[in-house]
């Protein structure tokens, strides 16, 4: 693995800016299509905010678009 790729497992020594933006991207689309936070798929922590950044940065989109989510968020 090369030192910039980031391994998305438990340990939070393993992520990289690659990594969190991926994750943020990937949780941005999640809430911006409805999905529920708790479909939040890291179990490493920094990771996992990232994501969850990216939930609530795509559920105020969802939001201010009129669209209702498919689920609340809990």
């Amino acid at each position: 693995m090369a030192p910039s790729d980031a391994s998305l497992d438990n340990d939070d020594s393993q992520w990289s800016l690659e990594s969190l933006t991926k994750a943020y991207q990937q949780g941005y689309m999640a809430g911006l299509t409805g999905h529920p936070i708790d479909q939040q798929p890291y179990p490493a922590d920094v990771v996992a905010a990232a994501w969850e950044a990216g939930w609530d940065d795509g559920h105020e989109q969802l939001l201010a678009s009129g669209r209702q989510p498919q689920t609340k968020r809990a």
